[in-house]
């Protein structure tokens, strides 16, 4: 595939790292949910092909749902304020729920979702993530699965963007903008 002849992005992490720790997770995930009613939600748009490969990789019956939600816009920070965009389709009540991130940065929208998700009635509510940036956590939140932790720089690629742009590489690069 192609990287992109972009002299501003760098690659972080292979798309073989990924996949192979996406296979992992699904593993541990498939061990500790066995015998119950797991929903894996989505947090779009960024999660979206780490969502798709973790489904793939848990080996149970798995309901899939997505929700949007935005606190960020065309920025490269966080605007501190989390908007719902597009919410669940189903109720969360009784169900073992996994919200699906791509990147966990300063913990505030996961903070709101994962709060909204409990006053909803779910049995439990655990979060699997891609990417976790633990230097730059304002609100202290527990990532349960975690495929890897990075360093304090912008990412993009696999599902992460900037301005709609690189969600389609199939690796993860830091961007240098111009």
């Amino acid at each position: 595939m192609s990287e992109f002849t972009q002299p501003n992005l760098r690659v972080l992490l292979s798309a073989e790292q990924i996949r192979v720790r996406i296979q992992e997770l699904g593993r541990q995930i498939t061990e500790e949910y066995a015998g119950k009613s797991l929903l894996l939600v989505g947090v779009l748009k960024g999660a979206i092909p780490f969502t798709a490969d973790l489904l793939r990789a848990i080996d149970l019956p798995v309901q899939l749902d997505f929700i949007a939600v935005s606190s960020y816009g065309a920025s490269t920070k966080s605007s501190g304020e989390v908007r719902i965009l597009k919410d669940l389709d189903a109720s969360l009540k009784g169900l073992h729920v996994l919200v699906v991130e791509d990147i966990v940065d300063t913990g505030l929208t996961l903070t709101y979702l994962l709060d909204n998700f409990r006053r909803r009635e779910a049995e439990s509510v655990r979060v699997a993530a891609l990417l976790d940036k633990p230097e730059r956590r304002i609100k202290e939140v527990a990532v349960d699965y975690v495929g890897f932790p990075i360093p304090n720089e912008f990412v993009v690629g696999y599902g992460l963007d900037y301005a709609e742009r690189y969600r389609n590489l199939p690796y993860v690069a830091v961007l240098n903008p111009e």
